[in-house]
């Protein structure tokens, strides 16, 4: 494995926007690396699609990914991570690493939180799939994890409420659900939730770790770069960012998730 695969990019796809928190923490922690994103905006929101269908959406966005070199592919999704990260890595094979924003998240609260109670919110396919609850009890150290679907919080934040009442009131009627009581901390278990981050950080006044999963996540894609010699030296070109359906809104939400204006790229996946 020659230094000139360190050069290529990472691909990151989600079903739309949200996983433009993690590539926004991944170019924080990582401002070398070029990204390839993809959003899947034609087939928004995966949280409420057959785990066979977000298979299938998966696999062609790895097509694209894989045609533009990616070194790394990762899942920004949580219900694509949890639907298709298995597949995924089986149909890439030793073409690409894949990694997904649910593992690392599992580790850090590992390390973490032994015997602590944790709370998860998250959309109802991510709640309802009991990934991470699977996942956290398979860690065998004792962590009891209080999960509650907030179905309204993306749809919320894509349409630009926070930090505002509306959103105040939202918030504070799923964070007061009886299932999320006695936590010590909390996994933002959806990739739009870094936007309310401080919200929910104001509700709990301290008293509770509210976990980003993107910082999470681009510090675990950090080390496994470091892990796999497969830093890159230096950054080669701009990033690119493509959507399967444009609309004039995705333009103008990107920016509030990737925090500066960028372009996005028209690509239909099924012609």
């Amino acid at each position: 494995m020659g230094d000139r695969k360190n050069t290529y990019p990472i691909g990151v796809f989600d079903s739309g926007i949200g996983g433009l928190t993690v590539a926004q923490a991944i170019v924080g922690a990582l401002p070398q690396e070029r990204l390839v994103y993809f959003g899947d905006t034609a087939h928004l929101p995966y949280g409420d699609k057959s785990t066979a269908a977000i298979q299938a959406y998966a696999v062609k966005i790895c097509d694209l990914l894989l045609r533009q070199h990616c070194k790394v592919i990762l899942i920004a999704c949580n219900s694509a991570s949890a639907a298709a990260y298995e597949l995924v890595k089986e149909y890439v094979g030793s073409k690409a690493r894949v990694l997904n924003v649910i593992d690392p998240v599992v580790e850090h609260i590992g390390k973490t939180y032994a015997g602590k109670t944790i709370g998860l919110i998250g959309t109802k396919q991510t709640v309802n799939s009991n990934v991470y609850l699977k996942k956290v009890d398979a860690l065998d150290l004792d962590i009891t994890l209080k999960s509650h679907a907030t179905p309204l919080l993306a749809a919320m934040i894509e349409e630009g409420f926070f930090n505002d009442s509306i959103s105040e009131n939202v918030i504070h009627a799923y964070l007061s659900a009886p299932e999320l009581q006695g936590i010590e901390a909390l996994i933002l278990g959806c990739t739009h939730y870094p936007l309310i981050k401080k919200q929910i950080e104001n509700y709990y006044q301290g008293k509770v770790d509210v976990l980003d999963a993107s910082q999470i996540v681009a510090k675990h894609v950090r080390r496994f770069l470091e892990a796999n010699e497969l830093v890159s030296a230096e950054l080669l070109g701009d990033h690119a960012f493509y959507v399967s359906d444009f609309t004039r809104s995705f333009e103008e939400s990107t920016r509030i998730f990737f925090k500066r204006q960028v372009h996005l790229e028209h690509y239909p996946l099924w012609e």
